[in-house]
């Protein structure tokens, strides 16, 4: 692929790069993403024409669940891929092209330096989509002898309220065509009192508005999920370490049920 001309260069050298592996050697069945890690925006793109406090809301990234997908990474000895720049750059879990991809209003926030030509979408996505992609590719490519005992966990966080309507839920469990590892999970969560979880609300899993999970979990044929935390669960330390641990024991759980027969490790 050559290199896009000096005016469309995303990323400078010396800037972080548009991913970080964690625990790539992993012993667990569980491979983690986290699409929506980062509220970051390269230095050619000031703050894409917004305040900064919008940035830090859940407009410019998935709050808390970086530090919810290293913790699963730790508990679970778990591979975890996590993006590295704000989903307002270029949404890691969108096809680039779609409406989401770059929007240019998100939460009703109007975000000027999203009115962009195909040029720079295409930059845009070199810099910061692929390079995410390529990364969990390689991943799941290296453990192919593992095929049969592979999981795809996709971990995001919703926030409490969306455009004056309060959404209930706890937690919610989105999936698309594969609803194996959706419905395990599914079960479990529910067996907690009190815990309110939505089963494909207040988002579902398709092909022209998701990613990670029909291209890295169904194309492959692999178990597949997304895992949405409401954001004021995951605010403190205590909340993160309390969804951290019950996520990675609803795994342990589910994992014999899900892979019968396989060897398994990691725990």
């Amino acid at each position: 692929m050559s290199s896009p001309p000096p005016a469309l260069r995303i990323l400078a050298p010396d800037e972080p790069p548009a991913f970080e592996v964690v625990n790539p050697r992993g012993r667990s069945s569980a491979v983690l993403l986290c699409d929506h890690a980062s509220n970051a925006v390269p230095r050619s793109l000031p703050e894409l024409g917004m305040q900064e406090e919008a940035l830090c809301q859940h407009t410019g990234w998935d709050i808390g669940a970086a530090r919810l997908s290293r913790r699963l990474s730790a508990l679970l000895d778990a591979p975890l891929v996590l993006s590295g720049y704000s989903r307002l750059v270029i949404d890691c879990n969108r096809p680039p092209g779609s409406p989401t991809s770059i929007p240019e209003i998100s939460c009703g926030v109007p975000i000027p330096g999203n009115a962009i030509d195909a040029a720079e979408a295409a930059a845009r996505a070199d810099a910061c989509f692929w390079p995410y992609h390529r990364a969990i590719t390689a991943l799941l490519d290296e453990r192919r002898d593992r095929r049969e005992s592979t999981a795809i966990l996709s971990v995001h966080s919703f926030t409490p309220s969306m455009l004056g309507q309060d959404r209930p839920w706890h937690a919610a469990v989105l999936y698309g065509r594969d609803r194996r590892l959706a419905a395990l999970f599914l079960e479990a969560m529910r067996r907690e009192p009190g815990l309110c979880v939505g089963d494909n609300e207040p988002y579902h899993v398709t092909d022209g508005g998701d990613y990670g999970v029909p291209v890295h979990g169904e194309a492959r044929g692999l178990p597949c999920v997304l895992l949405e935390i409401r954001q004021d669960g995951l605010l403190s330390d205590e909340g993160v370490e309390a969804w951290a641990q019950r996520l990675a024991a609803i795994y342990r759980e589910i994992e014999a049920e899900l892979f019968p027969g396989a060897k398994l490790g990691g725990h």
